[in-house]
């Protein structure tokens, strides 16, 4: 007897260490207790145990693939408390630049968690624009709509049968033009099951090197500045699009590019919230950004809803924003930063939560470059730093694909993390984090090396710097961001210990990089205000609070601060400010940024993509 009950102890005790993951050192006032993350609130002087929850909507739960039938298709959600309907309508990709469902004129309805779809009744005869009847093969496209009208994800499968039917090798997400340069591209892509796919480009085939369900083709050995067509194949599929490879660096010929920010969900129904995404507006940005011949688009952040505890959700909302990327990305890149929004956390009652942990694994850094592909030459990490607790293990999460640079032509993109180690919450100084807007001391390191690489390179005239928060908010954020109602004590802590450095004097180190240690540097690019917003900072700007007692930034030069939080998240209107009397334009429209780039000359076009009303035209530099 007593042998059973020791083995049941070791199994129990087994357990329990197993659902440990070992808590950051960076981290304060963490610890585990019967298996559960627990934070001690100082004030009350109480441990509290970490929210764990199951979420409504998640990833695994509604891109499951649909199973064959029959006459077509059922759906089982594993959820019978779950209904809705779906849409659904067959993809024709032959001659067709933005591939996309023409849905039918009738519905599914989903009862308890359950639907189907008669292809056979459906889809056939007059409806069959495929001629799936002869070939044995359609590609149907799907909408998961929720009762309450919420649309929670579009969908796709390829199909082989007449009846009965079989879901094949699916392209889920993509394909996306990335990393791109003038003698290269890389093409990336997701499968609904593991596969070697291949892509032509110029009569050539480039191939996985092994089985996968997310894919990235390199191809290589292109001239500069050069259209090319390009097929994915997969199974017995194919699909094609174009791409135009970069201008080699320094050349001066002209080129245009598109810039936006704040893509959560907006108000107004329907398209405007995709579960996590204004699908609407981005879509509609894309479409107008490759009308308009852009070579590649630069979005900082605030994609997605986010702040999730699970990441089986966030994870479905990246896919829904990046389902509306599409229409431009298949084409060329869009290059993407990380915003507030972004976060994952381990959260606490009362609104205390920090970045999930272990870093590796499930942090907000870690699942944005699980869902992006982005140049890897930015910063390590923050280990390493004074502040880090210990020099023998990794207690910060990593900046791979988070924090970047690339050059187009003649100009250079620097993309910082203003949200790196993000701890959304009321008890920051209790359990340690980084704050919203606060870029910490290797970024910012690294940014000074990066600016002084770009001023020494002949090849460069222009270097833009985009970052999810502004110096200077203007409508919606004056609360936080680099500003804090005048508030310098903000800061981050690490291991339960406050930075030297508060908000403001960070601010004032970033600028001095940009404007004084730097003459190629064009403009700051944000976003988190949702609105558009350009101003000038010079030396008769009022950017200090009354108390300010600090060393004060002298400005060399006038330097422009550009915000576009105004991709679709719901719009802030302008706020009273020491520096008001700088902003040259505010507009709470939709608002899409095209760059022209000639030479030693910028040029901006600002125009809400909705209506192709023009907001304003200036040039810059």
């Amino acid at each position: 007897m007593r042998q059973i009950i020791a083995l049941i102890i070791l199994f129990i005790s087994i357990n329990i260490n197993a659902q440990r993951i070992e808590i950051p050192k960076s981290y304060s006032n963490l610890r585990y207790n019967d298996g559960k993350l627990q934070f001690h609130d100082d004030v009350k002087n109480i441990w509290i145990d970490e929210v764990v929850k199951t979420p409504k909507y998640s990833f695994t739960k509604f891109t499951a693939e649909p199973i064959g039938t029959e006459t077509g298709i059922r759906f089982d959600f594993k959820d019978t408390t779950f209904s809705g309907k779906i849409y659904y309508g067959l993809i024709k990709y032959d001659g067709i630049q933005n591939p996309q469902p023409v849905f039918f004129k009738k519905n599914s309805k989903i009862k308890k968690g359950k639907a189907k779809i008669n292809i056979i009744k459906r889809l056939s005869g007059k409806y069959d624009f495929l001629d799936w009847e002869e070939t044995g093969m359609l590609t149907l496209g799907y909408r998961i709509i929720e009762d309450d009208g919420t649309i929670i994800y579009d969908g796709r499968v390829n199909l082989k049968g007449k009846g009965p039917f079989s879901p094949d090798i699916t392209i889920i997400e993509g394909p996306f033009i990335t990393l791109q340069k003038s003698n290269r591209v890389s093409i990336s892509f997701k499968t609904n099951e593991e596969a070697i796919c291949s892509v032509e480009v110029d009569n050539k085939i480039y191939k996985d090197e092994r089985p996968t369900t997310n894919h990235l083709i390199h191809i290589i050995g292109l001239e500069p500045y050069s259209e090319y067509n390009y097929t994915v194949k997969y199974g017995d599929w194919e699909e094609s699009y174009s791409f135009r490879t970069a201008r080699q660096k320094g050349a001066r010929r002209p080129f245009t590019w598109a810039y936006a920010s704040d893509s959560r969900s907006g108000a107004g129904g329907g398209e405007r919230d995709v579960y996590g995404t204004n699908h609407y507006i981005v879509k509609k940005m894309m479409t107008l950004a490759k009308a308009k011949g852009a070579d590649f688009f630069q979005f900082t952040g605030d994609e997605i809803n986010g702040y999730n505890i699970s990441k089986d959700k966030h994870n479905l909302e990246y896919i829904n924003f990046k389902h509306a990327l599409e229409y431009f990305a298949r084409y060329a890149p869009v290059n993407v930063a990380m915003g507030n929004h972004e976060v994952l956390m381990r959260s606490f009652p009362k609104w205390i939560s920090m970045d999930r942990f272990p870093f590796n694994k499930c942090s907000a850094e870690k699942i944005f470059a699980d869902n992006f592909v982005n140049p890897l030459n930015g910063p390590e990490s923050e280990d390493g730093a004074y502040y880090d607790p210990s020099g023998n293990s990794i207690d910060f999460p990593s900046y791979k694909e988070n924090a970047y640079h690339y050059t187009y032509g003649n100009m250079a993109m620097i993309v910082l993390n203003s949200n790196y180690w993000y701890a959304p919450s009321s008890k920051i100084n209790e359990h340690s984090g980084n704050l919203h807007g606060y870029i910490m001391d290797n970024q910012l390191k690294w940014l000074k090396e990066t600016i002084a690489k770009f001023e020494k390179d002949s090849d460069i005239d222009h270097i833009f710097v985009t970052l999810h928060t502004p110096a200077f908010p203007n409508g919606g954020h004056s609360k936080d961001d680099m500003w804090y109602g005048g508030n310098n004590d903000k800061r981050a802590y690490v291991a339960g210990k406050a930075v030297k450095k508060g908000i403001i004097e960070r601010r004032d180190e970033i600028l001095d990089i940009l404007i004084n240690h730097s003459k190629k540097c064009v403009m700051m690019l944000n976003g988190d205000e949702h609105n558009y917003n350009r101003m000038v900072i010079d030396s008769t700007m009022n950017m200090y609070p009354k108390s300010w007692d600090k060393p004060k930034l002298k400005i060399s030069r006038p330097f422009t601060q550009i915000t576009n939080g105004a991709a679709g998240a719901p719009y802030y209107s302008q706020e009273k400010l020491p520096w008001s009397d700088h902003v040259k334009t505010f507009s709470t429209l939709n608002a899409l940024m095209l760059f022209k780039i000639d030479g030693k000359k910028v040029y901006l076009e600002v125009v809400n993509p909705d209506t192709f009303e023009l907001i304003e035209k200036v040039c810059i530099r």
